[in-house]
């Protein structure tokens, strides 16, 4: 059972004056706290001697006339570990520290925050720094001390917030948390904002961690330096829980590793995995943001994991989620009794739509702690990149709230000042301390300026979701073949916001879930035509300008929805039509790979040229996508299952063709009609069409 330190009221604010070494008139004094002891020992000097109960209940104090160092004595803990005296050290939380954090420019802040082994003064054990400035009381509560919130009290240092304190002799796995009392008298069980590691689920103690890890991706990390604007990238999104069942970390770093390269992903990009209580959450839930969910291992697997795919030339991007957290008691929420992390008023601080609580881009320590999340996992962890998860929802002050449930902000008007602030500032110092790594918006808005740089008035994110693109696409595709001719527009219209941002491609897990069907539930048609649909589907995006991300399960043609409970039906790869797909969805990544003309000048006019996108009538668009030196590819999408032996294309001076890559080939499961030029002539060529399908060709 956790007691309580209000029973020792002189110990509540600085612990530090009244325990460890002090001056007295005739010497020097050695004072300990142990509630409830009758009889207490040091080893001084290496010599087991008693102390003397003082006055005060639960304090003993020893007494010397020499002026004692905290090298000269060691204490029991309640726990039986001998070692030094958690008073007898200075502050190990420095001016510096305080000043850089009440500023909101601590970049290393995670490095002095919560629970971290360390040496201080020479010695090692563990420090504690938690920020809860209303707190009236902070004790540390562990396997250290029998949970016992008397025992180890930690100092207040002013003005910051900061309550600290360094416990000699503390190692890695130790759990704890933190026990605050509030103004009012109430007394709070809270795990560590900063921990680097959390016990399994249900439990929610936070735990001690040491990083022995070594990484050995240094080339990856050079060569990651370089702009991706001009790079493929074809991201493969998973959710670890699921993709297949019952996989740690290291496990996971080979198997999805190795498939990542036989299929022609260049990134994975992982749902949430930073420590979250709930699984149906999916990790978007969080209660640590510096710390691994402890449900594929620890911290160090993870790095295996991260060091492993590096070590192939595989990616890695995180799910990120800075615009909410969870209302569990045990973490952010009302942290110090008072509305701490989040905004007091719920017109500000609640979320109707997900129930959590949202931060305060207000606070300067809000704002630098999650500041020095994004750094921790990029710097520390050596990811690649983060896709911050619902940014719309961080930019508008009435996301999801009716007339009247919404304060404006000091102009009247719905932006979020402080957010968007806080986004100009992330991205400004993300890229400036890590260059090459990206950030990734998940905003579903017409927001201006998402990927523009900073110095333009933009939000200085590398890449947005093009949450349109999917939309319309995924609107049109459920449309039979007989009726897409009244909505070709559906399609032709992403191009012309193509380049006003830096977009990615997305077919994500929010489109396969909450009864949205699977990808192939969507498509119409007979067995056949759903799959022909599924390779238009993803021809379609591959060529389109953007870079790419589908989720687990749609390269295979799975017909359920996603369960996070369950795993990617692998299984149907045993079918024809199905690993016809996947065998469709391998050969496009790896010619989207090697093609640069697909992705060279993705976020310019200069790398697209329209062929023809008014053929209303037989649902045919055709395109060209061009490379920075000049090499043409010519792609042709037939969207209805109409067959034409010769579809001519307003196409002047072909002197040369070369089919690439066909998605009706025998081979994914198509007729294997396709794939010849039929005629040409100076203003025109003629080719094959196949129906529902995607031909790429090369031509100069």
């Amino acid at each position: 059972m956790i007691q309580s330190l209000l029973s020792a009221p002189l110990l509540m604010h600085d612990p530090h004056q009244r325990l460890g070494i002090h001056k007295v008139a005739d010497g020097w004094e050695i004072s300990l706290f142990r509630p409830g002891a009758k009889e207490l020992w040091i080893q001084w000097r290496g010599k087991r001697v008693s102390l003397e109960p003082s006055d005060r209940e639960g304090i003993f104090v020893f007494r010397t006339k020499e002026h004692p160092s905290f090298n000269d004595y060691k204490v029991f803990h309640s726990s039986g570990l001998l070692a030094e005296d958690p008073y007898a050290f200075p502050p190990s939380f420095g001016e510096l520290d305080q000043y850089l954090f009440s500023h909101g420019v601590h970049y290393q802040l995670y490095e002095v925050m919560g629970g971290r082994i360390t040496t201080h003064c020479g010695i090692k054990g563990a420090r504690f720094t938690v920020w809860a400035p209303s707190a009236m009381a902070v004790s540390i509560v562990g396997d250290f001390n029998h949970w016992d919130g008397r025992v180890n009290p930690l100092r207040s240092l002013g003005y910051s917030g900061i309550w600290e304190i360094f416990i000699p002799g503390l190692t890695a796995g130790m759990r704890y948390k933190f026990e605050i009392h509030t103004q009012n008298g109430g007394r709070l069980i809270k795990s560590d904002p900063y921990a680097l590691a959390f016990e399994v689920r249900p439990k929610t103690a936070s735990v001690l961690y040491e990083d022995n890890f070594i990484f050995t991706d240094e080339e990856w990390m050079e060569k990651r330096k370089a702009s991706t604007y001009n790079q493929p990238i074809n991201i493969y999104e998973v959710h670890l829980g699921s993709w297949r069942k019952g996989l740690c970390y290291r496990e996971a770093a080979h198997a999805l590793g190795s498939y990542c390269l036989e299929m022609g992903y260049t990134h994975v990009q992982l749902l949430p995995i930073l420590e979250h209580p709930l699984d149906e959450s999916w990790g978007y839930q969080i209660i640590g943001y510096f710390a691994p969910t402890s449900r594929f291992g620890s911290p160090e697997d993870f790095k295996y994991f991260v060091n492993h795919l590096h070590s192939i030339g595989i990616g890695l991007f995180l799910d990120w989620v800075p615009g909410h957290f969870p209302s569990d008691g045990h973490a952010l929420s009302r942290f110090d009794g008072t509305a701490l992390y989040e905004h007091e008023d719920p017109r500000q601080g609640w979320h109707p739509h997900w129930d959590t609580y949202i931060f305060n881009f207000g606070r300067v320590e809000v704002r630098n702690f999650l500041m020095v999340s994004a750094l921790f996992w990029l710097k520390e962890m050596h990811i690649d990149g983060l896709r911050v998860d619902a940014v719309a929802s961080m930019l508008y002050l009435d996301y999801g709230r009716k007339h009247g449930e919404w304060i404006p902000n000091i102009y009247g008007g719905n932006e979020n000042l402080e957010a968007i602030e806080f986004l100009k500032h992330l991205n400004s110092i993300v890229h400036e301390k890590v260059p090459g790594v990206v950030m990734i918006a998940e905003e579903s808005s017409a927001f201006p300026g998402i990927t523009h740089p900073l110095r333009y008035g933009g939000l200085g994110f590398d890449y947005k979701w093009n949450m349109g693109w999917m939309n319309d696409t995924l609107r049109y595709f459920s449309k039979d073949g007989i009726y897409r001719k009244y909505h070709q527009g559906d399609l032709t219209f992403s191009l012309i916001y193509a380049f006003s941002e830096r977009f990615v491609l997305v077919l994500s897990h929010d489109e396969v879930v909450h009864g949205k069907n699977s990808l192939m539930g969507r498509f119409p048609g007979d067995y056949w035509q759903q799959f022909a649909n599924a390779r238009l589907f993803i021809g379609y995006m591959m060529t389109h300008p953007g870079k790419k991300l589908i989720f687990q399960g749609a390269e295979i043609g799975q017909w359920k929805e996603w369960n996070c409970k369950g795993e990617v039906e692998w299984f149907l790869t045993t079918f024809p039509s199905h690993d016809g797909l996947k065998t469709f969805v391998r050969e496009i990544n790896h010619l989207y790979l090697k093609e640069p003309a697909l992705w060279q000048l993705d976020d310019s006019y200069q790398g697209f040229e329209w062929v023809d996108f008014s053929d209303h009538d037989n649902s045919v668009l055709a395109f060209l996508r061009k490379a920075e030196n000049g090499r043409t590819v010519l792609v042709v999408h037939n969207f209805s299952p109409s067959y034409f032996p010769s579809y001519s294309l307003p196409l002047k001076n072909v002197a040369s063709w070369r089919p690439l890559l066909i998605s009706d080939d025998e081979r994914f499961g198509g007729s294997g009609k396709g794939g010849k030029v039929v005629s040409s002539s100076p203003t025109h060529l003629a080719i094959e069409l196949p129906p529902l399908a995607t031909s790429i060709f090369e031509i100069s």
